[in-house]
This record gives structure tokens, C-alpha cells and sequence, in this order.
């Protein structure tokens, strides 16, 4: 794998594992505590919509998924935060929905035949230089809304009547993590895919959740622990001929798997 440093594109994939890991690790500790999974994995199968149109209007792919995953999300944010017990019909409505409209724009572009493997299970070796300038954008978005707006985030999270008691505007805090999900997740399907996209950003937040006693200490024991294994999948990814996604998620499982078994031993 050193070796292999001397490649630009490996350099690429490197240090794209690396911010994606750490925005995950940030947003995948609100999701986890919001209890936000599932909207987070619908966000992430409507985003398919966003790239159908961008391979469709010729622009960006990045930018496509971006500005359809944030409308799915504060579509999402209107339709969820008072109407929690339909929660799961609004969810997979716009998670079909969305992963519809991109199969459809998909289909209608003349003598497009689009590799669908790269945008389901990742292609983190295709990463370019504009993509890594997005994700660094995106990481310092991400962290200094979280460091400017902490506490009320932290109280939002956690005890969201006790929050509005005190004046903080809920809506406001619920429907920004929910944009800010939509975002990491964009970023994080070129990584992953976006069918693994959900299991990276709980993963690492389960294990972290369990060794820290602090929202923000679990931010950042999180980031770490996706970091590492984000360059140990792509590491095994490059000696195996693998797919880089699934081998990320893969050393995952298998670590959650082995620290659940060693936890249970001390019990």
C-alpha cells in the first residue's frame, strides 16, 4: 500500500476516506441520538434522484445529488417533525420516490449507459480533485455549525420539549441536522455507495457511543474510529482486488462484531 501512495488517485482516496469518515463520524453521533437512521437511509436512496438528473442536465454529479438530498430532507424535516407516527410511510414514499426519478432520468439520457456498481457500493478510487475540495467545504461546514451551536444542538438532541421550553427553535436545529445529513451522506456515497451509506455512519457512532460519556467526545472517538476503518477497507480493498465500499463496511462489522464479543467477555 505505500507503494501505491505514489499514485495521485490513491492519494485521492486517501485523504477522501479520511473527511468523509470524520463528517460521518460528526453527523452519524446526531443521527444516532436524534434517532434519525431510517431518515437518514432515506435521504440517502433518494439522493439517487439527484444523480439521474445531474447525468441527465449534464452537471455535476456532486452538485446533482447535493441540492435533491438537501430538498429530500427538508421535505422530510416539514412532513416528520410533528407527524412522527407516520414517520415510516413518508420515509419509504420518498425513498422510492427518489431512487424512481433517477432510474428514469437514467434511462432517458441519449447514449448514457451509467455504471451503477459506482454509485452503489462506491468507487472512492474515482475521487477528483473538485470532489476533494467538496468534501473538505463540506467537513468545515459541518464542524463549525456543530462547535458554534453545540449546546442548543446538544439539548435539541436530547430533550427536544425541554429545548423549545427554553426558546431554542427546534425546528430550526432539527431541520439543519437533517440538511447536514443529506450532505454527508452525498459525499459519503462516493465511498461507500448508497446502500452501505447507513451502516458507516452508525458503525463506528455504536462503538463510540459505548466508550465516551459526552456527545462531543463521541463526535470525535467516532471520526477516529471510521478513519481507521475507512483506511484499513481500502488498505485490504487494494491488496484483494476488492470493492473499496464493501470491504469499508465489511472491516466495520467485523470490528463492532469483535468489540461486542470482547465486552461481553468482561461482563
Amino acid at each position: 500500500m505505500i507503494e501505491a501512495l505514489q499514485y495521485a488517485f490513491v492519494q485521492h482516496a486517501v485523504i477522501a476516506g479520511v473527511l468523509v469518515s470524520l463528517a460521518a463520524g460528526i453527523i452519524g453521533s446526531l443521527i444516532v441520538v436524534n434517532r434519525m437512521v431510517f431518515l437518514a437511509g432515506g435521504i440517502a436512496h433518494a439522493s439517487y434522484g439527484g444523480i439521474g438528473m445531474a447525468v441527465f442536465f449534464g452537471v455535476p454529479i456532486f452538485l446533482g445529488a447535493s441540492l435533491f438530498a438537501v430538498f429530500a430532507a427538508l421535505l422530510i424535516a416539514n412532513l416528520t417533525l410533528h407527524k412522527r407516527t407516520r414517520i415510516d410511510t413518508f420515509i419509504g414514499l420518498i425513498w422510492a420516490v427518489g431512487m424512481a426519478i433517477g432510474v428514469i432520468f437514467i434511462d432517458m439520457t441519449p447514449g448514457y449507459h451509467v455504471d451503477l456498481m459506482s454509485y452503489l457500493f462506491g468507487s472512492i478510487l474515482a475521487v477528483s480533485n473538485s470532489d476533494l475540495y467538496f468534501m473538505g467545504a463540506l467537513l468545515l461546514l459541518i464542524a463549525m455549525s456543530v462547535l458554534f451551536w453545540y449546546r442548543d444542538i446538544l439539548a435539541v438532541s436530547y430533550d427536544s420539549e425541554y429545548a423549545r421550553l427554553r426558546g431554542i427553535p427546534v425546528r430550526l436545529f432539527y431541520t439543519l441536522i437533517l440538511v447536514l445529513s443529506a450532505l454527508t451522506v452525498v459525499i459519503a456515497i462516493k465511498v461507500v455507495g448508497l446502500i452501505l451509506v447507513i451502516a458507516m455512519l452508525t458503525i463506528p457512532v455504536y462503538i463510540a457511543e459505548r466508550l465516551s460519556n459526552t456527545l462531543w467526545k463521541m463526535m470525535i472517538l467516532s471520526g477516529m474510529i471510521s478513519t481507521l476503518f475507512t483506511l484499513t477497507g481500502l488498505w485490504l480493498s487494494y491488496i484483494y482486488d476488492l470493492t473499496s465500499g464493501a470491504s469499508i463496511i465489511l472491516v466495520s462489522a467485523a470490528s463492532l462484531g469483535l468489540f461486542l464479543l470482547l465486552r461481553g467477555r468482561r461482563k
